[in-house]
């Protein structure tokens, strides 16, 4: 059976079950009072404004793809300008991180319909460009900021070195990303960005750190940052320490933030913002009490709605508790919980009075100013502002890439192709399957009698699905895969993309032809598996034949035994031929024509294929030529290959690909697992 290590999962917005005290009381047909940005800047007393210091503060999370994303980011900086307009002196804007996930919306950034926006395209850069254009301050480190490594994550945040050889001038986040209970310094590929705690939060521009400080309508406020402790579990944290090191123990969790806390109250300051990325509102309630200082708590990683009787929530939504949440600290002051739904469908606004000893004031809070403000039209038209522009242009110009490349659909597939790193390098997956039949195909199209697959699991790059955690759940193995959910207005659920294809095979390796004997094939298996145990790149996904392996034995006299289906290619019905049997080779000298990667028949991951006359190498790739029935690659490369089988195989979704991957594995039989 399968073995998930489930590095990089999907998180989307699901609704967590209700469990705070007042939920049962959210009534489902909320309606706002609102009629405009001038009622809602009355509603601003100024009552409350003379008395002491009022905090605007604007705060969101969770923007990991599960909704219209494209649609929603800009009517959701119109609500950011429409509120920072009425209190300009006094508004924080805060994450409390997931400002992305790995998907079409961040890989596509990288198209070159993006230049204008981005000057230098890249990978997740418009997310941070929209995060910059914003006016965002400070965000916490969610998980999915580290989905891709330390080392992606340090690179997107930071400004690309001036006189870069490539001419990049991307100049990285405008802000800090915080959390006080990860250690960077052991990490080389985030410590250079590691900055200490305490600095204004304007002066760590592209920086992590645990805590920071920012100035707010004349008064200091401080602001920290902590991530999941299950970070390791769910995410790609490379050498980053995660603290505590028992995930459940909370009073430890609670301890390292009181830490920064004191911190910033021996420095005077005594207004401070926990911005807490928990995975689970239930965390976060429980952690709120547990803190002395803290006067406010930001939700993250839970999409979990939370709502007055005055807000409005968009169809199909409903509400978990009360907005705010009212809880007693360990100090006997009061701390407030706030949290809203994510994908930029939500600006959450906590606008909030305090005393001079920096104590929220309670009877400062208003329904009709505070609250959950849905990002849709009707929720424009109620402030009467424009989107930002550079927001608008950024959606605009990623709404037409995702248009030409995830719009443009070769197949369907009804389950989750799996492509996961811990996976394709360790077993045999249906993604795997699925790509070296393709190449198969193809191979057989030029030469009929190719009769064997084989590639390698270190260029399949990424799944093609999504695997959903329930939010309130802090369990990775509480997570359901399936099919690509789709992206609304440009493709449906199970559709399989251009762009699809360039994530998971981005390296898009040209095929080659060649032809081994028995004794051969054994070697290049060996070599397949000889770094299995160290999660080795090399590690097979094949076709045309089936492998056992023993990685109990030394590396070199792993295979066990080895067949191939058809010795003389599909076309020719040729009769099966056992090649290793109890681990010695049977059939040393029988050719067998193969198609492979060219990295690999060039000796790339160490694979010994033959380079000899004998072996009659063909490379199948050629360069500037894109025929059939898609043409956005080469003929004769990994992606062309496999578009032009979804096509021919799975072109309709009443036809879509269906073979599990929760299956037993046919082709690559690990014996250790017997």
């Amino acid at each position: 059976m399968k073995r998930y290590r489930w590095l990089n999962v999907l998180l989307l917005g699901l609704v967590l079950a209700a469990c705070a005290p007042g939920a049962d009381d959210m009534a489902d047909d909320m309606s706002s009072d609102m009629s405009g940005a001038e009622e809602l800047a009355e509603d601003t007393s100024a009552e409350m404004m003379a008395d002491g210091f009022t905090l605007q503060l604007l705060h969101f999370a969770d923007v990991d793809g599960g909704r219209d994303l494209i649609g929603n980011a800009p009517r959701f900086s119109a609500l950011v300008e429409a509120f920072r307009s009425e209190m300009p002196e006094s508004t924080l804007l805060l994450s409390s991180g997931d400002n992305w996930i790995p998907g079409p919306e961040y890989s596509v950034a990288s198209d070159s319909a993006l230049e204008e926006v981005l000057a230098t395209p890249g990978a997740g850069r418009a997310h941070v460009a929209w995060l910059n254009a914003l006016g965002v301050q400070a965000s916490a480190i969610g998980n999915h900021e580290l989905d891709l490594g330390p080392g992606d994550f340090a690179e997107l945040i930071a400004p690309a070195p001036e006189g870069n050889e490539d001419g990049d001038t991307w100049g990285g986040a405008e802000f800090p990303y915080l959390s006080t209970n990860l250690d960077f310094s052991g990490d080389e590929d985030i410590a250079g960005i590691a900055a200490e705690g305490g600095q204004p939060a304007d002066t760590l521009a592209g920086q992590v750190t645990g805590y920071v400080t920012a100035e707010v309508g004349g008064e200091t406020v401080g602001i920290i940052g902590a991530s999941t402790p299950r970070l390791n579990s769910i995410t790609s944290t490379g050498d980053i320490i995660v603290s505590p090191e028992s995930p459940d123990d909370l009073d430890a969790l609670a301890g390292l933030i009181q830490e920064d806390v004191d911190a910033l109250q021996a420095a005077g300051v005594n207004k401070i913002v926990l911005l807490a990325h928990m995975q689970s509102i239930n965390i976060e309630r429980t952690l709120a009490p547990l803190l002395s200082g803290v006067d406010i708590v930001v939700g993250g990683g839970s999409n979990s709605i939370l709502a007055d009787d005055n807000d409005r929530l968009r169809d199909g939504d409903t509400a978990v508790g009360f907005y705010p949440e009212s809880y007693t600290g360990a100090d006997g002051n009061p701390v407030l919980l706030v949290n809203t739904d994510g994908d930029y469908g939500y600006l959450g606004r906590l606008v909030v009075g305090f005393d001079e000893a920096g104590v929220i004031d309670a009877s400062s809070l208003d329904t009709n100013v505070s609250g959950a403000y849905a990002a849709d039209e009707q929720g424009l038209a109620e402030v009467g502002a424009a989107p930002i522009p550079e927001v608008q242009a950024i959606a605009d110009a990623l709404g037409s890439a995702l248009q030409a490349r995830a719009g443009n659909v070769l197949g369907y597939t009804g389950v989750y192709l799996n492509g996961e790193r811990g996976s394709v390098r360790t077993e045999e997956t249906n993604l795997g399957n699925l790509t070296a039949d393709a190449n198969l195909a193809y191979a057989q199209t030029v030469d009929p009698t190719t009769a064997i697959s084989i590639k390698n699991g270190g260029g399949i790059r990424g799944p093609i699905g999504a695997c959903i955690v329930p939010p309130g759940s802090t369990d990775v193995s509480d997570a359901v895969c399936g099919p690509p959910t789709g992206i609304p207005g440009i493709s449906e659920a199970g559709a399989v993309s251009q762009l699809d294809l360039e994530i998971a095979l981005r390296f898009n390796n040209g095929l080659t032809l060649v032809t081994v004997t028995g004794d051969q094939l054994k070697a290049i298996m060996e070599n397949a598996v000889a770094n299995y145990e160290n999660v080795g790149g090399a590690f097979p996904q094949i076709a045309g034949m089936t492998l056992a392996f023993d990685p109990s034995q030394p590396a070199g006299s792993r295979v066990v035994s080895l067949a191939v289906a058809d010795s003389n290619g599909a076309e020719a019905g040729g009769e099966a031929v056992t090649v290793v049997t109890d681990g010695e080779v049977v059939d040393a000298g029988t050719p067998f024509r193969a198609v492979t990667l060219g990295f690999l028949a060039e000796g790339g991951d160490d694979y010994p294929f033959p380079t000899d006359a004998a072996a009659n190498v063909v490379n199948l790739e050629r360069e500037g030529v894109q025929s059939g029935t898609f043409t956005f690659a080469d003929d004769g490369s990994e992606q062309d290959a496999l578009a032009e089988y979804l096509a021919a195989n799975y072109g309709d979704l009443s036809a879509a690909f269906a073979s599990d991957d929760i299956a037993e594995d046919t082709r690559i039989v690990n014996l250790a697992m017997q």
